[in-house]
């Protein structure tokens, strides 16, 4: 009685692939981008703490330039009003570039902020100041 490896269950003798010559799985550009602008709006949720200034908040949008495993991601988002503009900034490309990684296993190279627009918490962006 003859018994089969685990790794091998039809019993063959030909030798496994190294994983270089195994293939690869291709992630569209597309897939990408969403990954990362969902990414950036749990990163904008963490930042906002009433439900009126993420009502206010566009959601975000990406595009990404990959290439061999590695991506770069430009993010265009609105942010809450008042808030450290630098610090957020900050949080929300750690937040993407992880997440990204963690989910295509890509290794992200850039990730580009552009703010678009500050939302007021108290829908005061359309007040004057006399």
């Amino acid at each position: 009685m003859t018994s089969q490896s685990a790794a091998d269950p039809a019993g063959s003798s030909r030798p496994a692939l190294p994983a270089a010559e195994r293939g690869a799985t291709v992630i569209p550009d597309k897939v990408v981008a969403r990954i990362a602008a969902r990414a950036a709006q749990e990163a904008l949720a963490v930042l906002t703490d009433t439900c009126a200034a993420s009502a206010a908040l566009s959601a975000p949008r990406a595009s990404v330039t990959a290439g061999g495993g590695a991506a770069r991601l430009r993010l265009t988002l609105d942010v809450p009003y008042p808030l450290d503009l630098a610090g957020a900034s900050r949080h929300v490309q750690h937040h993407v570039r992880e997440r990204v990684t963690r989910l295509t296993g890509m290794h992200v190279t850039e990730v580009t902020l552009a703010i678009e627009h500050l939302a007021g918490a108290d829908g005061g962006e359309h007040r004057r100041v006399r």
